[in-house]
């Protein structure tokens, strides 16, 4: 089965999903690339880092998925249409990209899904909700199973889902399909949430010839660490999270991230953590790496001769916090304010809010 595509293999009818016979009857030039996810991180980080240098406050949703406001630079680019063309000439014309444009989220996320390679499209807020009517329900940030639900029931582009009464579609559906409706109607703005810019803390070992064995490559770890923690960028803060990456002898490549449950700058707790991901590797390499993905914003912890009751319970609880932070997102913790206590639909009682703490 075929992953993503080019736009080129795009107009030769090529999708993703289909299987590979079936892509070369259609486009018999089609060129096969392995997977190589630490490249792409590589290059998606470059991208990243060119948008910043135009201007642009990023917020990464995935591997070719990235939000971004203009407002704070359309003076600076003679309105929103320039900025939008200085975005796409900064990431290049390698990674065909397309953008969409709207005072909503979601609506951005549809409109760059509507257009064209290279083009931008621009969808007024009065329009939203005509724009996203005729589009389909593959749109929706939801499960499969809600999906098919939803078409079983003969609901299969947006415009019919927006149609339907909230309280049946969430005592039907659930919050997932109260929020699938929210967004169908154009409702839910949702805020862009710029990523902290941090230095670059990488280090690679290459091999002089492909090396499988365990012992080899946890002596490799070792001197990558040794080199990481002695980098002067760091400045003495703990590590959270590391991305450590491996060059295949077959060319594709490796890679695996894990976020610590506490910050630390101890070698030994970090090969522990990350020594277990050596026997995950699928055949010998030729290259190591080792990145840090986040850092702690303190270098250490200032102890006290008498603490507070439950001051050890809410540090343990931040530290918890912040490693399900690190881990699956900024939004992935959240906390549960009550705002229509009296309202007879559960969902509707209380929402969920992004905690910044």
């Amino acid at each position: 089965m075929l992953g993503a595509v080019t736009a080129a293999a795009e107009a030769a009818g090529v999708k993703p999903g289909m299987r590979l016979g079936e892509a070369l009857s259609l486009c018999p030039d089609l060129a096969l690339v392995e997977q190589d996810p630490a490249t792409a991180e590589h290059e998606w980080e470059q991208l990243l880092q060119r948008l910043e240098d135009s201007g642009f406050a990023v917020e990464a949703a995935a591997v070719g998925c990235v939000y971004f406001e203009t407002r704070g630079i359309e003076r600076l680019y003679g309105g929103l249409e320039p900025a939008l063309k200085r975005a796409l000439a900064a990431v290049g014309a390698a990674w065909d990209a397309r953008i969409g444009a709207a005072d909503r989220r979601f609506a951005a996320l549809a409109a760059a899904h509507v257009a064209r390679s290279g083009q931008t499209l621009v969808v007024s807020d009065r329009k939203t909700r005509d724009f996203l009517a005729p589009l389909p329900l593959t749109l929706l940030p939801v499960d499969p199973e809600r999906r098919e639900e939803l078409e079983e029931l003969g609901v299969r582009r947006l415009g019919q889902l927006a149609g339907l009464p909230g309280a049946a579609v969430a005592e039907r559906l659930g919050p997932d399909g109260r929020r699938a409706w929210s967004l169908a109607r154009g409702e839910k703005r949702g805020k862009v949430r710029a990523r902290k810019v941090v230095n670059e803390l990488a280090e690679t070992l290459e091999f002089p010839e492909a090396v499988a064995n365990e012992l080899t490559l946890r002596r490799a770890l070792g001197a990558l660490l040794d080199r990481l923690l002695a980098r002067p960028e760091r400045g003495d803060r703990a590590v959270r999270k590391l991305a450590l990456s491996a060059k295949l002898v077959s060319g594709g490549s490796w890679r695996r991230t894990v976020t610590l449950r506490d910050a630390t700058a101890d070698r030994n707790r970090l090969r522990v953590a990350l020594g277990s991901k050596l026997a995950e590797l699928p055949a010998p390499v030729t290259r190591l790496g080792l990145e840090v993905a986040e850092l702690a914003q303190s270098i250490g912890r200032q102890l006290e001769l008498v603490q507070p009751e439950g001051l050890e319970l809410r540090a343990q609880l931040s530290e918890g916090l912040k490693q399900v932070r690190a881990g699956a997102g900024s939004g992935a913790v959240c906390s549960v304010v009550e705002v229509a206590p009296w309202s007879r639909i559960p969902e509707q009682r209380a929402l969920l809010v992004p905690r910044d703490d």
